[in-house]
Formats: C-alpha cells, sequence, structure tokens
C-alpha cells in the first residue's frame, strides 16, 4: 500500500462535519485537526499503481465543506 496525506482547509464551520464524513466514508486511514493555514489532516493508502489524483479527485474533493486540498505524496518511512 502506498501512503499519502492531504491537508484539507475547510470552509468556514464546517470543518467537523467535513471530518466525519471522512470517517463515516472510511477511506481515510487518520484524520487529524490542525491549526495553521489547513483545518485537517488525512493520511489514506492506495494500492501500488493506483492513481493518487484520481483518488482525492473522486473520494475526497466531493465531500461537502470542503474548500481546498493539498497533497502530500510519501516516498519512503524512516
Amino acid at each position: 500500500m502506498t501512503p499519502f496525506f492531504v491537508m484539507i482547509k475547510c470552509q468556514l464551520g464546517k470543518s467537523y462535519q467535513v471530518a466525519t464524513e471522512l470517517a463515516d466514508a472510511e477511506i481515510a486511514s487518520e484524520i487529524y485537526s490542525t491549526a495553521g493555514d489547513y483545518d485537517l489532516l488525512a493520511k489514506f493508502y492506495v494500492n501500488p499503481g493506483e492513481d493518487i489524483g484520481h483518488f482525492v479527485n473522486e473520494k475526497v474533493h466531493p465531500i461537502s465543506g470542503i474548500q481546498d486540498t493539498k497533497t502530500i505524496i510519501t516516498f519512503k518511512a524512516f
């Protein structure tokens, strides 16, 4: 499995709603509330060779209340 992270900026007052929808969809392995430019940090896994961009576009972006995302692709765990 290939891990990656998505930083999520939510519409005002929608952070808990977005986090709940992500959790209910059971697509994220971990979801954290954060401070700063983004409201949530979610960790996802895809199968080797699966397109991360398509995953984010098809599974994450449709969740209502998301204003912006930033995807962080990982290469190696230490």
